[in-house]
């Protein structure tokens, strides 16, 4: 133990002393490292970000939930539309039977929800446009995040009933009362009063522009089905969407899927050999794409990033050939006073680890500013693993590219080294 810390310390030393006796040409090897390190950890980093961003934007769908949709979210090759194209949309009423039909133990809640966007709202002398009108049944709040942060979610009873009251989105609350506290004030929309009762916490921006709850006006379903007529092929309407929410006990949601598919299929009289008409839809089935899309990203920016990274393995390899010739007499007599083969190597392969994570370390270091920079749709960070990887590829490289000067140094005749020049 005692002499592998000596053999550290020494070789520590030897590098140092290289560093510091030819700084220009050390600073020019490393330079190459740092950017090959810099290139590869830059493009996991902005990967990983925007894989996380798009994820978190995505976060409206739910968590452990299965859609009932017209159609299937993710498309398949040689995609049959033309299969999919008549068939009908969910319904109020198949909505009510599947509540009915789907036991208490395999689901948490069962939800219908319908949006029309392009809404203006008004109040008083206030108005604000493009909002997102979105009819929801009383578990909405359980297969979808509806944070409240004033005042309160609906009762059932307002539920049954269509009562016109409205929970809305901090962008709503604050251009149309800008001045004064929401709660129990009235908006118009599409000609009919709505009462606020509720005020949603302000999300801002997401990196996909998808909806967000700052634009977002939430009304019971009955009160929305009786302004708008829905359609029954949608195509020319709205048309709602049923959504369940998954058990804790049921992981893959397997159960859940199997219940929701059987009953859906009576709901609609469909015979044992007829498909079904319908897209039961996870979200995990969009977030499997994304992956597979960022996976194919990452392994084409590091394929680039390799590129430079090789020239700053030769960079290195360059160094530590002519710091063998520069040292051949130390060398000679270091073995001549009995220093074993397997020190020089360690020496030497040491050197050129140490250099090379120096590079790595800078390059990290240059990525972590670049997180330092405000963004405004993407958040940047540079987590642990990436990290990890950079100085793990900084030892590789260092191993690499000094394995073949160590060798040399340490087969070296002490004799013939010592004569050196």
């Amino acid at each position: 133990m005692l002499l592998t810390f000596r053999l550290v310390l020494e070789s520590f030393a030897f590098a140092w002393q290289a560093l510091r006796s030819n700084l220009l040409r050390t600073i020019l090897s490393l330079l190459g490292v740092t950017v090959g390190i810099f290139s590869i950890i830059a493009v996991f980093m902005v990967v990983d970000s925007l894989e996380a961003n798009v994820r978190s934007s995505m976060n409206f769908l739910g968590d452990k939930v299965i859609y009932v949709n017209k159609w299937p979210w993710v498309f398949e090759s040689n995609f049959p539309w033309w299969k999919y194209f008549n068939r009908p949309v969910p319904t109020l009423r198949e909505f009510q039977q599947l509540q009915k039909m789907l036991p208490a133990s395999s689901q948490k809640g069962v939800a219908i929800f319908v949006a029309k966007n392009g809404n203006t709202l008004k109040a008083g002398v206030n108005s604000v446009s493009d909002c997102a009108l979105e009819g929801v049944s009383y578990d909405y709040r359980t297969i979808s995040s509806v944070p409240i942060e004033k005042g309160r979610y609906f009762t059932p009873q307002e539920m049954d009933a269509g009562r016109p009251v409205a929970i809305i989105g901090a962008t709503i609350a604050e251009n149309l009362y800008p001045q004064g506290d929401p709660l129990g004030q009235q908006l118009k929309t599409q000609g009919r009063y709505f009462t606020v009762i509720g005020v949603m916490k302000k999300e801002g921006k997401n990196l996909l522009g998808t909806p967000s709850n700052d634009a977002n006006c939430l009304i019971p379903y009955g009160s929305f089905a009786s302004i708008f007529a829905m359609s029954s092929t949608g195509m020319s309407g709205p048309s709602p969407t049923l959504g369940v929410k998954g058990r804790d006990d049921d992981p893959g949601l397997l159960n859940l899927e199997a219940e929701m598919q059987g009953a859906m299929r009576i709901i609609r009289g469909l015979k044992p050999r007829q498909e079904d008409n319908f897209a039961l839809n996870r979200p995990e089935m969009i977030a499997s794409a994304i992956g597979k899309l960022f996976s194919v990203i990452g392994i084409a920016g590091a394929i680039i990033g390799s590129f430079a990274m090789l020239v700053g393995g030769f960079g290195i390899a360059n160094i530590m050939f002519v710091s063998v010739r520069e040292r051949t007499n130390i060398i000679g007599i270091q073995k001549s006073l009995g220093a074993k083969n397997f020190f020089i190597l360690f020496q030497f392969l040491f050197e050129a680890v140490f250099l090379c994570l120096l590079g790595g370390a800078t390059g990290i270091f240059l990525v972590w500013l670049i997180t330092l920079i405000p963004q405004d749709s993407m958040e940047l960070f540079l987590s642990a693993g990436n990290i990890s990887l950079g100085l793990l590829v900084s030892v590789g490289i260092g191993i690499l590219a000094g394995i073949i000067p160590a060798v040399l140094a340490a087969n070296l005749d002490p004799v013939i080294a010592i004569r050196a020049k």
